[in-house]
């Protein structure tokens, strides 16, 4: 009898610890899908803001690129323009003027080749930005409707926008309106001014219609020469972000 008891008692024993275990493999069963549930929330959450840093950090280097090239631009144009000045001072004396001009007008026109270097630096700068931006954004977009309904490409800047107004004329055109193109206009002038400087104190201003050709040919050439520099520039970022699929 006592045996019977003893084994009864053991198998409500082994039957009630079954039990608990059980019951607690299921609770850790829950606590794991919650924990994993926890995780991937705190993974979105922290992807989101981390893109959200990176936006504005982004939007802050586009800014400063725009920022660059104004303070460049002015920077070139108050040398021209103090230039220009001093050469005026100096045309009160014949003997002065061609000489100063020689010297002068070589040095600003080499400040304005590394002006507009850099310029057309600022405008790739700026468009890898712009692209960096319109990536994130089409991840804000895969969030909901709602946010694919605000953020519509087709109102959106450079690149989402299938057309944007400085393209409407053509991408030639587009080229022809950055600030670096306005600022090698400038420069390539200040070469031909050189030169028609040059060639008037080589052969005297019996043959002044030689030196303004000189002139212009030698702005003309350099003006085909930044144009063909800015495109190659341009067009070689566009294959970039096409091979990458940016």
């Amino acid at each position: 009898m006592r045996g019977a008891r003893w084994r009864r008692a053991r198998g409500r024993l082994e039957c009630e610890l079954t039990g608990v275990a059980q019951a607690m493999q299921r609770a850790a069963g829950h606590c794991t899908g919650n924990t994993l549930a926890m995780d991937d929330q705190a993974k979105q959450t922290a992807l989101i803001s981390a893109l959200t840093t990176e936006h504005f950090v982004l939007q802050t280097a586009a800014t400063s690129t725009i920022a660059e090239a104004a303070a460049r631009s002015s920077l070139y144009v108050m040398a021209l323009s103090s230039a220009l000045v001093a050469m005026a001072f100096a045309s009160q004396s014949s003997g002065v003027i061609v000489p100063f001009g020689l010297v002068v007008l070589p040095a600003v026109f080499l400040l304005g080749v590394f002006t507009v270097v850099r310029l057309v630096d600022t405008v790739l700068e700026n468009q890898q930005y712009l692209t960096g931006i319109a990536r994130i954004r089409r991840f804000y977009i895969s969030l909901s409707p709602e946010a694919a309904q605000y953020l519509r490409p087709d109102t959106a800047r450079w690149p989402e926008a299938a057309m944007t107004p400085s393209l409407r004329q053509g991408a030639f055109f587009a080229k022809l309106g950055t600030t670096a193109t306005m600022i090698a206009f400038l420069n390539n002038l200040v070469a031909g001014a050189a030169v028609t400087f040059g060639v008037s104190a080589m052969y005297g201003r019996e043959h002044l219609a030689v030196a303004l050709g000189a002139g212009v040919v030698v702005a003309v050439i350099f003006m085909a020469m930044f144009i063909s520099y800015q495109s190659k520039r341009l067009d070689a970022l566009q294959e970039l972000f096409a091979s990458t699929g940016k």
